[in-house]
């Protein structure tokens, strides 16, 4: 029988088979047998997590009963692909559910039930042009004359540069203006085209960490799939040659993802560029000293630090409602 479970019931059953439960979800299914639940998944927004099944029931027809609930519960919310993030050992079984895995790597994989990833790629066809091309991609919360520093070295460098603007709308700045901020600060640059990455640059705010015990357990599975997606789909779709970024000296997270494609991308054939950072007033511009300076209302060193249209931004009744938010994220902190 198919059903709904409680929250705890669900944990109870998650933890036996050695996941931790992840109370963020928009809906928590489960199948019952003569009362009992023996197998049981969640979804959040269009990510498949938390699916566990009991070992006696593991290899038959439960999981596909299982998942079949969940993904008519993600259609039914409007979502038209789906993904499962899971261990690689479990991706064949969802690739006979009807999953594309689109990556994989140590103790985690990536697949995605329906058009997903091909329907966007032919969405973006039309922006395809041959020739050395190279890609940048950012969050831009919010775009900075740093950002504009990388993207125009690199624009010197190749045919055709992709600026690829984080899609996950998890940021103080939401996605519409970090889109609308980069393409504003790069319209003259005639071999730049700006564009949203979707779901495919994968970000912590849709990565479900369930199945994996550590933290930096976590951030390698997050950074080792983002790089495989991207090297496997978006650059052969794109014909990218060569990945631009620019030098980490302040966050360590961001560093480690750098040292990362170092070593992935050119498995898959493809360059890295690790540009120096701009510096104004003898430190590196980062949007988390704009941030910092736009909380405290500071326009005067604001101004040197991104580029004017940010700027028209962040003094506008949108910008200042992003000042409250990071205001209260300090406080909270």
């Amino acid at each position: 029988m198919f059903d709904r479970p409680a929250p705890e019931e669900a944990r109870q059953l998650i933890e036996a088979q050695g996941l931790a439960f992840e109370p963020g979800y928009d809906d928590l299914v489960g199948v019952y047998e003569e009362g009992r639940l023996v197998a049981c998944g969640a979804r959040a927004g269009y990510v498949l997590k938390m699916v566990a099944i009991e070992p006696g029931h593991q290899g038959g027809d439960t999981l596909g009963e299982l998942v079949t609930g969940l993904i008519r519960s993600g259609l039914a919310a409007g979502q038209d692909s789906l993904f499962v993030f899971t261990r690689p050992q479990l991706a064949r079984t969802f690739e006979h559910l009807n999953f594309r895995l689109l990556a994989s790597h140590g103790a985690a994989a990536l697949l995605e039930y329906g058009p997903g990833l091909a329907a966007w790629l032919a969405d973006q066809a039309g922006l395809v042009r041959p020739g050395r091309n190279g890609a940048v991609v950012v969050n831009g919360n919010p775009f900075t004359l740093g950002h504009l520093h990388l993207v125009e070295t690199a624009a010197r460098e190749v045919d055709r540069l992709y600026l690829f603007v984080v899609g996950e709308d998890v940021s103080v700045v939401p996605f519409a203006d970090r889109l609308r901020l980069a393409a504003a600060a790069t319209a003259h640059l005639a071999n730049v085209t700006v564009l949203g990455s979707s779901r495919y640059a994968v970000s912590a705010g849709t990565f479900p960490a369930y199945f994996l015990r550590r933290a930096d357990q976590v951030a390698q599975a997050q950074i080792q799939l983002d790089l495989r997606l991207f090297a496997q789909h978006l650059a052969p779709a794109f014909q990218v040659a060569c990945r631009f970024v620019g030098e980490e000296p302040l966050c360590p997270a961001t560093a480690a993802y750098n040292r990362a494609m170092a070593e992935v991308l050119p498995e898959y054939g493809l360059g890295l560029r690790e540009l120096p950072r701009l510096e104004v007033g003898g430190s590196p511009v980062s949007a988390g000293r704009v941030r910092r300076l736009l909380a405290d209302c500071d326009f005067g060193t604001l101004g040197t630090l991104v580029p004017p249209a940010t700027l028209d931004y962040l003094g506008s009744p949108a910008g200042q409602a992003v000042a409250a938010r990071i205001r209260t994220q300090l406080e909270g902190a």
